[in-house]
């Protein structure tokens, strides 16, 4: 543990005796434990993209228009990447089991809502719920994690989360073709929602008594002032972005895009101040000074960016470029979802060998390498491209994000402290969302924009050539992680 982590200030209100709490560590997590909590991580992710190939069918039986398609997209990413620190302080404070079930239950009844929604309002409304309780449950897992595992077993537990991320990002867009396609009992496109509540019925029924019980044992109050800004800071940046385009960019979203630094800066020093009274900052400016999570953030925003505008993109070129079927686009994915399995496994057998930095670093090369091997199919290939011709280099794309991800998610936590792993899965989870979404925000902006003026080969194309710059991003960022993390 890092010299950063051994000072990590207590502050005089953190000192003082807590109410009972169960302690961090009162009991390890089993395999049917950390399988629940895995599979209650999949649905927030799973969810957020899930949507992007039910969009036309949305449009066609609610007649919902663009600015309304892309409040659906946009409400849920947003309430869930604003909220998503503040869930994790509060799991920490009231217990992270009872967050995660609490989260839960609204994930369910929310996705009840969006899948019974009589009009597009009433849809965005149930999605901006919807995100809410994912940012309740989200932190609880990590943060679940790390206080009830260590050493090889919480390598395997981290690196076994990742790999759920990874795969919850692609199964999304195959799940969605599938169910859309198969019109279940005359469901259409409800039925991406409705999928949610069986499976949410059952991680409730494991919860109680496979996940422990865990708490900070200094719970904390809830700082006011820090998450308002916060809230506001994220808000500022994500709704302008995310819904200038159908707007026509409006006044509105340049006000807010110019206030955003602004709202960031109050933001510091409200935390900075709070922290030198002696009071609890939502993100304690120590814990941000830690290099292991310091560096690690650095490499989730490029990350996030680059994949959420690929698969929102891709959602778009299989069907309407490539004139695939939904389900055949779906298949199309396959080789990416299974490379991430796959490595899933061959990356704790690497990071024993040769730690976790360089086992990131290898896993955004070969992204890279993929990356490359993709536009240049398109780039040779267009149109005439089926599932095969794109099989090698999904395949490459997914080994790679299948090694980096999950060992990630492994260094970005090394030295948190575990009274305030909640907090720390919070602010890495909030990096991760806000950047998916920037990433169909700004990527899928910028081939939206070409696809309007210069058709769907050069937009894809564009698109790709942005992508490969966020993944050499990412690339060099991680030459600067510490080496010794395994």
């Amino acid at each position: 543990m890092s010299s950063t982590t051994r000072a990590f200030r207590t502050s005089p209100a953190a000192a003082l005796p807590a109410a009972p709490a169960a302690p961090d560590r009162a009991s390890g997590l089993s395999p049917l434990g950390l399988f629940t909590i895995l599979l209650g991580a999949a649905l927030p992710l799973i969810d957020f993209f899930i949507v992007n190939v039910a969009l036309t069918t949305i449009d066609k039986d609610l007649h919902a228009g663009p600015a309304l398609l892309e409040l659906v997209v946009a409400g849920y990413g947003l309430a869930y990447a604003v909220l998503l620190v503040l869930g994790g302080r509060l799991g920490d404070t009231f217990g992270r089991r009872r967050l995660f079930l609490t989260g839960l239950v609204g994930f369910g009844l929310t996705s009840l809502a969006c899948g019974l929604a009589p009009s597009a309002w009433v849809l965005v409304a149930a999605r901006v719920a919807q995100g809410a309780a994912a940012a309740m449950l989200m932190p609880q897992v990590l943060g679940t994690i790390h206080a009830t595992t260590e050493g090889h077993r919480r390598t395997r537990a981290v690196g076994l989360y990742g790999a759920t991320q990874g795969l919850s990002m692609v199964l999304g867009q195959i799940l969605g073709g599938v169910l859309v396609a198969a019109n279940l009992w005359h469901t259409g496109w409800r039925a991406i929602f409705l999928v949610n509540v069986p499976i949410a019925v059952v991680v409730l029924l494991l919860a109680p008594r496979a996940v422990p019980a865990t708490r900070s044992p200094r719970p904390e109050p809830i700082d006011i002032p820090g998450t308002v800004l916060l809230t506001a800071t994220l808000a500022a940046l994500l709704l302008p972005l995310t819904e200038g385009r159908a707007a026509g960019w409006p006044v509105w979203t340049w006000v807010s895009l110019a206030a955003t630094p602004f709202l960031a800066f109050a933001f510091q020093r409200v935390e900075a101040r709070a922290d030198r009274l002696g009071r609890t900052p939502l993100v304690p400016p120590s814990l941000l000074r830690l290099p292991s999570l310091r560096r690690g953030l650095a490499l989730l925003p490029p990350f996030g960016i680059g994949f959420g505008g690929l698969m929102f993109v891709l959602a778009i070129v299989l069907q309407q470029g490539l004139r695939m079927t939904s389900v055949v686009a779906g298949l199309a994915l396959v080789p990416l979802a299974v490379a991430v399995f796959l490595a899933s496994f061959a990356g704790p057998w690497l990071v024993a060998r040769r730690g976790a930095g360089r086992v990131v670093m290898l896993g955004a090369l070969l992204q890279l390498a993929g990356a490359v091997v993709l536009f240049l199919t398109f780039w040779a290939g267009w149109p005439h491209l089926d599932t095969w011709a794109l099989a090698p280099s999904f395949a490459i794309v997914g080994f790679g994000q299948g090694l980096a991800l999950p060992m990630l998610f492994r260094v970005v936590l090394s030295d948190v402290p575990h009274e305030h792993a909640g907090v720390g899965s919070g602010v890495m989870t909030t990096t991760q969302q806000s950047s998916l979404a920037l990433g169909v925000a700004t990527i899928g902006s910028l081939f939206l924009a070409v696809l309007g003026s210069w058709g769907m080969r050069d937009a894809v194309l564009a698109a790709l050539l942005a992508w490969v710059g966020m993944v050499a991003l990412t690339g060099a960022l991680s030459l600067r992680l510490p080496r010794g993390i395994s």
